[in-house]
């Protein structure tokens, strides 16, 4: 891999040492360093025990529904659905990543991977069998960081339309 140029925002991969980028401001490195390290070891890992390392204790989430959780034990509970019918969920790669230059905001593309192999019980009990087919879903976060170095507020967005498609369920 070529040394990105001064100016540019390299992708961060989870096989591979976070970029760096000389004209990046310390703090702003350091929160997308975390950023990537939550994504691809806490969250992937499911090492929940580690969220404190990037998120406010009292952090408020919006997800892409519409709805939002306060505080890192009902945005675990959240987080764990995914894993209930792909065991196998995961996050690999971060194409884009930037943020403003007073390290206050950042923002995240990447992709969720994974296979659709358990049953999907929705939040009303509707249950939907496995199909076996696997998910590649692009999605974002906006992260609102605060003066401790970790988020008190995150942005999250996917298409749930489209994960439903990919996996078989959805038109």
């Amino acid at each position: 891999m070529a040394a990105p140029d001064q100016g540019s925002w390299p992708a961060s991969k989870v096989s591979a040492p976070t970029p760096k980028v000389a004209s990046m401001p310390a703090a702003l490195a350091k929160n997308l360093a975390n950023f990537d390290d939550l994504d691809f070891h806490v969250y992937t890992g499911q090492q929940w025990e580690n969220l404190h390392k990037s998120h406010a204790q009292d952090i408020v989430v919006h997800y892409p529904d519409g709805h939002t959780t306060k505080g890192i034990p009902d945005h675990i509970k959240e987080l764990k659905f995914m894993w209930t019918f792909a065991p196998d969920n995961r996050i690999t790669e971060h194409p884009v990543r930037f943020g403003t230059a007073d390290a206050e905001w950042t923002a995240v593309m990447g992709f969720l991977d994974g296979t659709f192999t358990k049953p999907m019980v929705l939040a009303d009990g509707t249950v939907i069998q496995p199909t076996g087919k696997g998910y590649h879903l692009p999605m974002a976060t906006l992260g609102h960081w605060n003066k401790q170095g970790v988020m008190g507020e995150e942005y999250l967005f996917w298409d749930n339309a489209t994960l439903m498609k990919q996996i078989g369920v959805g038109k």
